[in-house]
């Protein structure tokens, strides 16, 4: 199936798959009566695009990109004029596809603090119950197992690298590695089977590769968009080639839009405008008729539609329903779509919104209430509120909330997961785990009147992401004078400092902080983490003690705790403290790594036993396993190796840190040493001479001319 799949690549660069437009033809020319399912078991394909707007798919808007593979999908289906995201964050968003559930219900409401608990069936779950091969392929860290929404899948690829291959850009997989991932995966599948395919790249930074970033050099989100176009035709061109997509149910929706600067924002998860929560929604498959529906829907319905497209009976409790009756040309009775914007609330402080659509008005509920008629006005340019009697407004938004929280028995589980939170933070997304402190609001706290704020935060991110360090520092403490309850400010100050070396600055910095909120969670442990890396073991310890008083259930401060007290000489303590951290999450790989490094370094301090090199080479070996792009794991590896008299091993580990960072002497001069003790004396003369051009001028005579030698006798 693989090679099916790379000669097939071939063909759809030449152009549009022809068996595809003919696929669309007759589509087109299908009844509109036409049944739903087909006889025996069908698969399932959801795709969910990230941060994509309707107005970048031709179907829905010709103004700024052809997307002719999605197109293609379209003619063939259902295209849903207006359909709407919960919330304009992923994790929530796709918890809410996955569940059939608002985040009134799960309790997830942003990306870093709550996973899906484990009482909440997932739609895999479901499928994977009346016999579907289930397989999952992700495009960025929001969505990792970590966050609960792996549960039924039989594969859950989520093998995202630990950092981008471009500078100042976020980690993620492109398109064409997901697609070809989950391409793989159908190929080796018996039918029935379900499929998930997230795709990452329309969110921000722009950065789409070339053809598309020359095409659309002053346009790059629009350039994401052609891209993922590209990719996404390979594989709906292959199952239309194949023969399965006659058997294949098609859902293509995305998790929320991008603002793009409309109403001050300029990405997503700040407001809860149109921009961010009108999503593109396609359904197309076996029995679909070609229609264009302009009902209200949401993702919550999504789940309940995929049941009676497979004909599998919906399980209770769930909150949105099939939209069965719309793509058979039927009608619906209108039902309000519930949303919110809880980001800036969990963490900056802000004022909740949250609000709902119902006969074309949008109500958003918040000091500031906004009102908008979206049948006039779908860009929300007029807010009507000040001039109309809200209490009925009021009334069904309590109503409609007091519906959806029902009585469900678990809600979200809290996960602060510190780890999480700056790989978050490298997405661009702010992150505390503090909670919200204020139980009241007032207009001061609104979205809208905190928006200055959000956007010098912004301006001061952006400007030390270009370089600009001073200019940012300036902007970060603006702000923090500002609003010094604003907790995201210190750490990203913190950060910036660090970056710049000025270590006791941003020690300093967190010192503030955290007398200002010593029981912020997020403070606690940025403080006690960046103390640790400071060489400040004893008051390090009590800091990150005193954070695990908050929450034990995040491995990074036990982590962090087992380094302090290894320096301190603790080394049953620290052992203990690593050991608790894996137990917590069995994928951290720094933490795999300290233990391997700890029970090196034991090897050598109390006899060379042969145990503590074992676990040492188990527990590193494991680090590299998990995090494939994490060089400490390979070069401590190579030590442990080498240590095991096991050189060409070693060698291998630290070819691998090389690869993985070019300036890391340590592995270099190692390299150097370890082919010289070989005999590969070419390999050898490489590395040695790598090594000074890596130190330069920090290199002492003593080492200059240690090395000199080792050059001459491998020449």
């Amino acid at each position: 199936m693989r090679d099916f799949f790379r000669y097939n690549n071939d063909v759809i660069r030449q152009g549009w798959p022809a068996g595809v437009l003919a696929a669309a033809v007759l589509a087109a020319s299908a009844s509109g009566s036409s049944p739903l399912q087909t006889a025996g078991k069908t698969n399932v394909l959801l795709i969910t695009i990230d941060t994509l707007r309707p107005d970048r798919l031709s179907c829905y808007d010709l103004t700024h990109v052809q997307t002719p593979s999605i197109d293609a999908l379209a003619a063939r289906g259902a295209l849903f004029e207006k359909a709407f995201a919960h919330t304009s964050v992923t994790l929530p968003s796709h918890a809410n596809i996955l569940l059939g559930l608002t985040p009134l219900a799960h309790g997830v409401s942003e990306n870093s603090r709550t996973r899906v608990a484990d009482g909440f069936l997932t739609l895999a779950e479901h499928l994977k119950s009346a016999g579907y091969a289930t397989g999952a392929f992700i495009g960025a860290f929001p969505l990792d197992a970590r966050f609960g929404l792996h549960r039924g899948f039989d594969v859950y690829d989520d093998k995202v690298p630990g950092r981008s291959a471009h500078p100042g850009a976020f980690s993620e997989r492109r398109a064409e590695a997901v697609v070809g991932e989950a391409w793989t995966w159908i190929g080796r599948q018996r039918e029935p089977w379900f499929c998930w395919l997230h795709v990452w790249d329309p969110h921000a930074p722009y950065l789409p590769p070339e053809p598309f970033a020359s095409r659309f050099k002053n346009d790059p989100y629009s350039g994401e968009a052609a891209y993922v176009d590209a990719e996404l035709g390979k594989l709906l061109g292959g199952l239309d080639r194949s023969g399965a997509a006659a058997r294949t149910h098609v859902i293509l929706t995305s998790d929320h839009g991008e603002s793009l600067g409309e109403h001050g924002e300029l990405t997503h998860s700040y407001f809860a405008y149109n921009g961010t929560i009108h999503v593109p929604l396609l359904i197309a498959g076996p029995g679909a008729s070609p229609r264009r529906i302009r009902d209200d829907v949401g993702h919550i319905d999504i789940f309940p539609t995929v049941c009676e497209l497979v004909g599998r009976p919906q399980p209770p409790r769930l909150q949105g329903r099939s939209l069965g009756p719309l793509l058979r040309g039927r009608s619906l009775p209108p039902r309000p779509i519930y949303f919110e914007a809880l980001d800036s609330y969990l963490n900056k402080g802000c004022a909740p919104l949250r609000g709902y659509i119902l006969g074309g008005r949008k109500y958003m509920e918040s000091p500031i209430p906004e009102l908008y008629d979206l049948e006039k006005d779908f860009h929300e340019k007029e807010n009507l509120a000040p001039r109309t009697d809200l209490a009925p407004y009021k009334k069904k938004y309590r109503e409609l909330e007091k519906s959806l929280q029902g009585d469900f028995p678990k809600p979200a589980e809290r996960i602060l997961d510190r780890e999480a939170q700056e790989r978050l933070r490298s997405l661009g997304y702010v992150v505390s785990s503090g909670g919200p402190r204020k139980k009241t609001f007032g207009p001061e706290d609104d979205l809208k009147s905190f928006l200055p704020f959000q956007q010098k935060l912004e301006r001061a991110i952006v400007a030390a992401d270009g370089g600009r360090v001073e200019e940012s520092l300036f902007l970060y403490g603006e702000l923090a004078r500002e609003r010094p309850d604003f907790t995201p400010v210190h750490t990203y100050l913190a950060q910036t400092l660090i970056g710049l070396g000025r270590m006791d600055e941003a020690l300093k910095a967190l010192d503030e902080a955290y007398r200002h909120d010593p029981d912020n969670y997020a403070i606690l442990t940025a403080y006690g983490t960046v103390l640790v890396q400071a060489g400040r073991h004893d008051p390090a310890v009590g800091i990150l003690e005193r954070a695990l008083a908050i929450v034990a259930t995040d491995p990074d401060p036990w982590d962090n705790l087992g380094i302090a007290e290894w320096q301190r000489g603790e080394f049953d303590k620290a052992k203990g403290y690593f050991e608790k951290a894996l137990s917590l999450d069995p994928t951290h790989a720094l933490a795999s790594a300290n233990l391997g490094t700890l029970h090196l370094s034991l090897y050598g301090a109390r006899g060379r036993k042969p145990e503590d090199l074992a676990s040492a080479l188990r527990h590193l070996a494991r680090s590299v396993e998990t995090d494939p792009g994490f060089n400490l794991g390979f070069r401590s590896l190579g030590v442990a190796l080498k240590t095991a008299g096991r050189l060409p091993e070693a060698a291998f580990a630290w070819e691998k840190a090389v690869a993985i960072d070019p300036s890391d002497a340590f592995s270099t001069i190692s390299l150097g040493e370890t082919y010289c003790a070989l005999g590969e004396k070419a390999k050898a003369l490489k590395f040695l001479e790598n090594y000074l051009l890596l130190l330069g001028e920090r290199a002492s005579p003593g080492e200059k001319a240690r090395v000199r030698v080792l050059i001459e006798k491998c020449r």
